[in-house]
Order: C-alpha cells, then structure tokens, then sequence
C-alpha cells in the first residue's frame, strides 16, 4: 500500500494541467508560477526586443541574397569533385590528357556557375513571396 506522499506524488503526476507546487512541512501544496514565466519577468527589456535583422521571426531558414561570392565558393567545391569524376571515367582512354580534362571541367563550370546562381536568384524570390504572404496573412 502507498503511503500518503507516494499518493500526492502519484496525482500530481496525473494531473492535467501541470502546475508548479511547493510543498509546505505540513504537506501543503502551494501553487507557483512557472520558472519560465519568471525568467521573462526578470529580462525584462529583453523580451521586448525585435530579433535582429535577417533571423526568422517565427522559425525556419533564412535565405541570403544571391551573390556571385557564394557561387564562386560554391564552384570552387564542386570543381574538383567534377575533375575527379571525369578523371576515373575517361582514364582508360587512349589519348586522355590532362588539358582535356581542364577544358571539360572548365566546360562544365561554365554551365554550372551561372545555373547556380539563378537557382539561388529563384529560392531567393520564393522565399520573399512567402514572406510577403505571411506578413498579408498576419495582418488580415
């Protein structure tokens, strides 16, 4: 058979709502406000400010503006890795050359920086146009 304690614990556990007690030495239980209501009453000012700009006011990603520097970086990564790949497929070849292999890999860049970009130019707009429809949505 439980004792008393062992009950209070088990209901308390049980209870829907769960509410931050303080038991007294008489076995009271006094309700308090939880630790996170009053953490934000200590900040005060804190919770008050706007996040900064650029940070997702309600969660998810944020997404830079496109940039040639980051299709740049981008394009220096995926370079090798192309050279590579081009490397072990056509080195059984019988007239591969290392300046074939520059002139492909420079072939494939080409295509690939400018694509790069406007994938980021199109992500960009799309995520502008979210934006925009939840800030018309929030106000409405």
């Amino acid at each position: 058979m439980p004792t008393r304690k062992q009950r209070r614990r088990r209901e308390k556990l049980k209870r829907h709502e769960y509410e931050y007690v303080i038991e007294t030495e008489e076995g009271e239980e006094i309700a308090v406000e939880s630790p996170r209501e009053a953490r934000g009453r200590d900040k005060g000012r804190d919770e008050q400010r706007k996040p900064a700009r650029g940070q997702p006011t309600r969660g998810g990603r944020v997404v830079p503006e496109p940039s040639f520097g980051r299709v740049l970086r981008r394009s220096a990564v995926f370079a090798p890795l192309m050279a590579l790949v081009i490397y072990f497929l056509s080195r059984n070849e019988p007239n591969f050359s290392y300046g074939q292999l520059l002139f492909t890999v420079l072939l494939l860049l080409a295509f690939f920086m400018p694509f790069s970009y406007m994938v980021d130019v199109l992500v960009y707009r799309m995520a502008q146009r979210r934006q925009q429809r939840e800030r018309t949505s929030r106000r409405s």
